[in-house]
C-alpha cells in the first residue's frame, strides 16, 4: 500500500481524519462525517435534480453590534425528485452539513428516506466550508481571529434555523414537517439542533455522533480503546505485533543510517525525518482502518491477515510493513508518502473550532491498548491553540451549552424524537449516547457496524444487521411523522370546526 500524490493525502485526510486528536496533541481536519475513502461527487458532477441555491446569511446571530448585520452567501442544495408538495404536508429531510463541502453529502440513506416518505431533501452546507464563506472569499473569512470569531456550532445551527424557515416560506410549505439527519460532527449537529430548536424541526436521526466525548465526561482513550478491541478480536498475534511495533521502530531508528533502514523496509517516497514520523502515520492507518472498518471493505481484517501471513521467520517490522502494503485505505502507489499533518493549521476550519469549542480530549494515558502512551495535555494544546490564532479553548462550554455531564437527565427532561445510531466498531461510539433515554430518545447500534454506517448508500450486499438497524430507524421516523400528523389534522379540525 503506498500513497500516489500529496493530494490525495491532504484530500483523505480531510474526508476522514479523525477529530482534535490528542497524539501530542495533533489536530486533523474533522471527525470524518458521511464518506467512504473513495472518491466523492462533487460540485462539477452533481445530478440534474440537485439545485443548488444561496440564502443571504445574517453573519451573527446572537449580537445587536453594527458589524453583526453583515451577510454573506450561504450555500444549501435542493432535491424535489420524491417530494410530495406543500399540499399534503409531505416531509423534508434537512442534511445538517458537517466540517467540508455540501456536494459531497448528496447520497446516502438520507435518499431513500425521501423516497419512501415522498420526502424534499435540504441539503445545508456549514459556515465556513465548501462556498459558504463569510467576508466574501476564503482568505479574507480566514484573515485573522476575528474573522474567524463567527465560526461556531450555535452560529451553523442558527444558520440550518433560518435556511428551513426561508425555503418552507418560499415554498408555502409551513405545514411542512422538517427531519434533521447528520452524520459523525452533522449528527452532533442535528442532535443539537433537535434540543435548540424543537419548533423548527420534530425529530433528529444523528449518526455516529459523540456528543459526550468532551472534558472527562468519557476516558480521554476511548477512541483508542476501541480500535485496539477492534483488532485484538480480529487477530491476537496481529494486535500484539502491532504493540510491539513502536520499542522496535525507536530502537531501529537509533541505529547509524536507522532512518534510512526504516524507510527502506517501509518504502517510503521521500527520506524519513525521525521514527516519530512513522509512528504517526502507522498509528493514523490503524485508526483509520477501525474507524471505516465497514463491509465490503474490512481493513483491519485486510490488514491483519497480512501481518500474520507473513512468511515464516519475519520479523515484527518486516509484519508491519506487509500489512501496511497491502491496506488500501489511501489507494495504491509506487511507495509510500509518509506525511506528518501540522499540529494546527492556521487555514483549517476545523482547527479553529477545535481550538475553540469543539476540545475533544482523545489520548491515551494508559497501557490498555496496542498505541504508545501519548495523553491529551490541554495545556500544550492551549499553548498552541493560542500561538496559532490568539485563542484559549474553551473545553467545557459544549456540556454547559448542549448537556453532557448529566446526559440523560438533560435529554429525558428536555429532549424528544432523537434517534442516536452507533456502530460498536466505531472508535467515536466511545463517546456516544449508546443507551435509550427515554420512550422518543433512542439509541440504535449494532455491534459490527462503523463509522456512519448506516447513512451510507444501501446496497443489495448489505448485511442483515445493518438492514435491521435501518428498518428500526424509518418506523421511528414514521411514528414521529403520523404523530406530527395526527395533530395537525386536530388542529385544522379546530379550526374548521
Amino acid at each position: 500500500m503506498a500513497l500516489p500524490s500529496f493530494q490525495l493525502w491532504l484530500a483523505l485526510l480531510l474526508l476522514a481524519a479523525v477529530c482534535a486528536s490528542a497524539v501530542n496533541p495533533r489536530i486533523f481536519a474533522g471527525l470524518g462525517g458521511l464518506k467512504r475513502l473513495a472518491a466523492s461527487r462533487s460540485f462539477s458532477d452533481l445530478p440534474p435534480e440537485y439545485e443548488i441555491h444561496y440564502y443571504r446569511q445574517t453573519l451573527d446571530h446572537f449580537n445587536y453590534k453594527p458589524e453583526s448585520y453583515a451577510t454573506f452567501q450561504h450555500r444549501y442544495i435542493l432535491n424535489y425528485k420524491y417530494w410530495g408538495g406543500a399540499n399534503i404536508s409531505s416531509p423534508i429531510f434537512v442534511y445538517t452539513g458537517e466540517e467540508d463541502d455540501i456536494t459531497y453529502d448528496v447520497e446516502g440513506f438520507i435518499l431513500d428516506l425521501a423516497a419512501g416518505f415522498k420526502g424534499l431533501l435540504l441539503y445545508i452546507e456549514h459556515r465556513y466550508y465548501g462556498k459558504s464563506m463569510p467576508f466574501g472569499s476564503e482568505n479574507q473569512a480566514f484573515q485573522n481571529s476575528s474573522t474567524l470569531g463567527y465560526l461556531s456550532s450555535e452560529q451553523a445551527l442558527a444558520d440550518y434555523a433560518q435556511v428551513i424557515v426561508d425555503v418552507k416560506k418560499n415554498l408555502s410549505a409551513e405545514n411542512c414537517p422538517a427531519i434533521a439527519v447528520g452524520a459523525s460532527y452533522g449528527g452532533m449537529l442535528a442532535s443539537w439542533f433537535r434540543l435548540k430548536y424543537p419548533h423548527i424541526i420534530i425529530g433528529a436521526l444523528a449518526s455516529s455522533a459523540p456528543i459526550l466525548y468532551f472534558e472527562d465526561i468519557t476516558p480521554q482513550d476511548g477512541y483508542h480503546a476501541v480500535v485496539s478491541r477492534n483488532f485484538r478480536n480480529t487477530s491476537e498475534s496481529c494486535y500484539n505485533t502491532i504493540k510491539k511495533s513502536w520499542s522496535e521502530i525507536d530502537r531501529v531508528g537509533a541505529e547509524t543510517n536507522g532512518l534510512l533502514t526504516l524507510g527502506n523496509i517501509f518504502n517510503s517516497c521521500m527520506p524519513l525525518n525521525s521514527s516519530q514520523e512513522l509512528k504517526d502515520y502507522l498509528a493514523l492507518i490503524y485508526k483509520l482502518s477501525a474507524q471505516f472498518d465497514n463491509p465490503p471493505d474490512y481493513y483491519v481484517e485486510n490488514l491483519c491477515k497480512a501481518i500474520d501471513g507473513a512468511p515464516q521467520g519475519t520479523d515484527t517490522l518486516g509484519r508491519v510493513a506487509a500489512g501496511l502494503n497491502a491496506s488500501t485505505i489511501f489507494g495504491e502507489g509506487s511507495c509510500l508518502y509518509v506525511y506528518e499533518p501540522p499540529v494546527i493549521s492556521r487555514q483549517s476550519a476545523w482547527s479553529w473550532q477545535t481550538c475553540t469549542e469543539m476540545v475533544i480530549p482523545r489520548g491515551v494515558d494508559n497501557n490498555n491498548t496496542m498505541f504508545e502512551l501519548s495523553p491529551f495535555d490541554l495545556n500544550n494544546f492551549t499553548k498552541t491553540c493560542q500561538e496559532v490564532f490568539g485563542v484559549t479553548p474553551r473545553p467545557s462550554w459544549v456540556p454547559v451549552q448542549f448537556g453532557g455531564r448529566d446526559i440523560k437527565s438533560a435529554l429525558e427532561n428536555f429532549a424528544s424524537n432523537i434517534i442516536f445510531s452507533n456502530g460498536f466498531r466505531d472508535p467515536w461510539s466511545a463517546g456516544g449516547v449508546l443507551e435509550n433515554i427515554s420512550d422518543s430518545v433512542v439509541a440504535i447500534h449494532t455491534d459490527r457496524g462503523a463509522h456512519c454506517l448506516d447513512l451510507l448508500s444501501p446496497t443489495r450486499s448489505d448485511p442483515a444487521w445493518l438492514v435491521d438497524q435501518r428498518d428500526k430507524e424509518i418506523k421511528i421516523i414514521a411514528f414521529w411523522l403520523e404523530e406530527y400528523y395526527a395533530k395537525l389534522a386536530s388542529k385544522t379540525r379546530g379550526r374548521t370546526g
